[in-house]
């Protein structure tokens, strides 16, 4: 049976090793080692979070002759910014701090046109939620282009004209689906724009874009690459780079969606909130705690421990620690949620003491566009 993917879609990817074989992602591990050799590899990349790539080999070989190259990541602000949306940003401020250029594409178009909402909701999410989280996290104005699908500049809306040329309904149907209305339409052929504008000259002209992305958006990234190919000549496009990561698992077990409050914690949680949430996650524990010391639990499927994975443990051996000790059954589920918890408000408070001072800053660099 076939796999398919959907930027729009639902669906929870967890069979991430069937990727490798239906679209040619390949294990970010293989380049992990190399990528060592230079610089030491994301907390992420280390732990296997971000597991796929391709063409990394590009980022790497920049960073080795220390050449200039782009990461493009986009804002869609549909809901709260959450620990799900965190592990995105995360990775765009270490390149940031490897001297990477920074495209920020708020998607104000596909927001408006596809998931139907106010675009008044969408600027505010925009600025104050999304871009000012991710100031406070450590995302420098430097070396930072932030901008609207609705408010950028000619070169930029020269290309989503020009793609439309070279792309069918027929492959756009066999990437997509079936269900391809008006509004998908202009999204498909505006987030291409989006991920090769940054090689144009008026741009930059990067010959290195990376896109870190979740595997659901990798639709974007193989129609992003053939249309490279058929405008390699005549605009001097080069296929871009991308590396997948995994879905955060949310606290009810499904994917943490910002349609359901109770998957999610966001940036914005209140302590107590947020303390509540995780103290009432499902874990990987067995049914009683006498089963638990007997056959000890399973991290790998567990929200809990995801949350210390992804986001709340930095030392690698604290990690295996912690993940022995589940596994050992020397821990029970109510001791590792009381330290994820206590962890968690640490991170939170000081967080959100940031945040305030980042809003300013946020709504000062991108240009909002009118009404």
């Amino acid at each position: 049976m076939g796999l398919r993917l959907s930027p729009w879609g639902t669906e929870n990817v967890v069979e991430y090793k069937r990727l490798f074989k239906y679209f040619g992602i390949k294990p970010f591990s293989e380049v992990l080692k190399e990528l060592s050799r230079i610089t030491e590899p994301h907390m992420l990349m280390r732990r296997g979070v971000v597991f796929g790539h391709r063409d990394f080999d590009k980022v790497i070989t920049a960073l080795k002759r220390n050449e200039k190259f782009s990461i493009l990541t986009g804002i869609m602000p549909s809901g709260r910014m959450h620990f799900g949306h965190k592990m995105v940003i995360d990775q765009v401020i270490y390149y940031q701090q490897l001297g990477a250029e920074i495209f920020i594409v708020i998607a104000d178009a596909e927001a408006y046109a596809v998931r139907k909402l106010d675009r008044g909701e969408i600027v505010n999410l925009a600025i104050n939620d999304y871009l000012a989280n991710y100031l406070a996290l450590g995302l420098s104005t430097r070396n930072l282009h932030v901008y609207f699908q609705t408010n950028y500049e000619r070169d930029y809306y020269r290309l989503i004209q020009l793609f439309s040329r070279k792309v069918t309904m027929s492959e756009l149907k066999a990437i997509y689906g079936e269900e391809l209305d008006p509004g998908k339409l202009i999204a498909v052929l505006t987030q291409m724009a989006d991920i090769l504008h940054p090689q144009l000259e008026s741009f930059g002209g990067f010959n290195t874009v990376l896109v870190p992305v979740g595997p659901d958006q990798d639709p974007h990234l193989r129609l992003a690459r053939d249309v490279a190919d058929r405008f390699s000549s005549e605009l001097g496009l080069k296929r871009p780079a991308s590396t997948y990561h995994k879905f955060l698992m949310g606290l009810d077990g499904g994917k943490m969606s910002s349609s359901r409050p109770e998957s999610f914690i966001a940036l914005t949680e209140p302590l107590e909130s947020a303390g509540s949430k995780i103290m009432k996650s499902l874990t990987g524990g067995r049914p009683t705690a006498e089963e638990q010391r007997k056959m000890g639990g399973v991290p790998e499927k567990c929200p809990v421990f995801e949350m210390l994975t992804y986001h709340l443990v930095q030392s690698d051996e604290e990690l295996e620690r912690i993940y022995w000790d589940c596994k050992s059954g020397r821990m029970l589920c109510g001791e590792c949620k009381l330290m994820a918890r206590e962890k968690l408000l640490r991170f939170l408070e000081e967080h959100q003491e940031k945040l305030g001072r980042a809003r300013g800053v946020a709504s000062s660099i991108a240009n909002i566009p009118g009404f």
